[in-house]
């Protein structure tokens, strides 16, 4: 097994992820087998807790994991699922480490962060190859060079080269030049500090990649060879682009790939690119153009539904168009006085997104309102499935007063309820209904079509959640029309079986559909998540007969 590690310096969110996640692809489309790891120096022991507005999404992979939104620039670059173990934090490692030393494992020992908890990092990485029976494993460090959190992490890559070999690891480090318009000048000075301080760790990089907002010319890059000691074809320019998946062409055309099979020791091979090369032809040149709302409650922070948004715009690519969205702050929308056609009148298709708590419900529920009143191409994620439900039993099926009861726990009708296993269930963390789950979507039905089942099957999505719908409202909400179109198989006891998903008739609406399920985790380029490329061939026909 051959090891990457990427790090960064100067300052953070440079774009690590979607560095490693770019030469991931550059090595799958070689034929090597790639997995990637994310190490988090922070304590929590996964991002499950972490507030969208400080951490992002937080992606959950199909054992169930609930991770950094890296791990899922990684699933979506590779086309692959990361295993369990991918996502290492520092809570993750003291917490092993403490309890061999309370099992004895460490009996007579002084434990100490050199060898017991660098041994603990660097068996976590090699796990996580050996689980996903890797040929090249990418391990990304989180963080910047210097942050007194990732000294452990630092410490333990530096001692992979010495346990594995010259030619089986290899360092990249990620850095900043900055440019100064007032001078016209790329700056070279924090790539040089940045080097050195990863070189005071015992580190010395074979590759620096430089982020900046142009591509470098060559006389800044010999420069940033000659002050760093890496060899000017092996300096790379990481600089912005329109879209995130021209990266990997990007970085393929200056020769990144070529370097990195020369310094592990790799046959030279040409790469298949074409599926990069024409994702990017139509994000650059589309036939067409949607706008999809987005009601959701963290639209200052986009971070908080990147998989959800790299969805629609593999929705986009599939049918050759560009999709923008409008982000409608649900809070807005649930004020009495707030004109949802303005907010919504413009919008080609609208999307509630999953999430938890009260703040914004009711906004949530008129958007789902307005998208079924006025034939409006609707897609409800998770949460976004329980509010169409909750607003279909008010003003459909005679429950006016319906509600979950995780908003309202006295409600006298809970047709969102909790789920009976989660009754038990203490504590947070790794605690939901989370990871892969089957679907038994019904035939006939327009999710069963988009599914390529349209005689019904099952099929499997990932989850999080602890809310469902409640089973005693089933037979009512189908009596006044609500299509139950897809369950989970095997249920005993819960009448239909836990709902995971629900539409319309096609004869009522042209594309109302939401899901238990968040498919959003699933989606790539190459492969675009159902739902979501129904959502925007829907909204363009919308777009054509308006």
């Amino acid at each position: 097994m051959k090891y990457i590690f990427i790090t960064g310096g100067v300052v953070s969110s440079l774009g690590k992820g979607i560095a490693s996640a770019s030469l991931g692809a550059l090595l799958r489309a070689r034929g090597y087998k790639v997995t990637a790891v994310k190490i988090d120096p922070y304590i929590n022991i996964d991002a499950g807790t972490m507030r969208p507005y400080e951490h992002g999404e937080c992606f959950v992979t199909a054992s169930g994991a609930e991770t950094d939104l890296d791990i899922g620039n990684y699933e979506r670059f590779l086309d692959l699922d990361i295993p369990a173990g991918s996502n290492i934090t520092t809570g993750q490692v003291y917490q092993e480490v403490i309890r061999k030393e309370r099992a004895g494992d460490y009996l007579s020992q002084t434990v100490q962060v050199i060898p017991h908890v660098t041994d603990e990092i660097k068996r976590r990485i090699r796990t996580a190859g050996e689980k996903a029976g890797a040929e090249i494993v990418l391990v990304e460090v989180g963080g910047t060079v210097g942050d007194m959190e990732s000294l452990p992490f630092l410490e333990a890559i530096r001692q992979f080269r010495f346990d594995e070999g010259d030619e089986n690891v290899l360092y990249l480090h990620l850095t900043l030049v900055p440019y100064l318009g007032t001078s016209n000048e790329f700056k070279t000075k924090p790539t040089q500090h940045s080097v050195a301080a990863l070189r005071s760790y015992g580190i010395s990089p074979d590759i620096v990649m430089v982020r900046s907002k142009e591509k470098l010319p060559p006389e800044i890059t010999r420069k940033i060879a000659a002050f760093t000691s890496v060899r000017e074809n092996r300096v790379f320019s990481s600089y912005d682009v329109p879209h995130i998946y021209e990266v990997p062409l990007a970085l393929e055309e200056q020769g990144l790939g070529k370097a990195v099979e020369d310094l592990l020791g790799l046959e030279r091979t040409h790469p298949s690119l074409n599926v990069w090369k024409n994702a990017v032809r139509t994000l650059k040149a589309p036939e067409n153009e949607v706008t999809i709302a987005i009601a959701g409650k963290y639209t200052a922070m986009p971070d908080a539904y990147l998989s959800l948004l790299e969805s629609l715009t593999h929705a986009g690519i599939a049918n050759d168009a560009r999709v923008n969205v409008k982000w409608v702050n649900a809070e807005a929308l649930a004020e009495e006085e707030s004109d949802l056609e303005a907010l919504l009148g413009d919008a080609d298709g609208i999307l509630v997104p999953g999430g938890f708590g009260i703040r914004g419900i009711e906004g949530k529920i008129r958007a789902a309102q307005y998208a079924r009143e006025h034939g409006v191409p609707y897609l409800g994620v998770c949460l976004g499935m329980q509010v169409a439900v909750i607003e279909y039993a008010r003003h459909c099926a005679g429950i006016a007063d319906a509600n979950s009861s995780e908003f309202d726990p006295y409600a006298e009708h809970k047709v969102i309820d909790l789920m009976p296993e989660q009754l038990e269930v203490q504590g947070m963390g790794g605690t939901m209904r989370l990871g892969d789950w089957p679907m038994q979507l019904r035939g006939g039905t327009l999710i069963a079509e988009m599914y390529g089942v349209p005689a019904g099957g099952t099929v499997t999505e990932r989850h999080r959640h602890r809310y469902e719908v409640n089973p005693q409202y089933v037979p009512v909400l189908q009596e006044a029309g609500l299509v139950i179109s897809g369950v989970t198989p095997g249920v005993e006891g819960r009448g239909a079986g836990l709902v995971e998903a629900v539409e319309l008739p096609r004869s009522e609406h042209p594309y109302y559909v939401a899901l238990q399920a968040h498919p959003e985790f699933k989606s790539r380029p190459m492969r675009p998540s159902p739902p979501f490329a129904g959502l925007v061939e829907a909204a363009l026909k919308r777009q054509r007969e308006a």
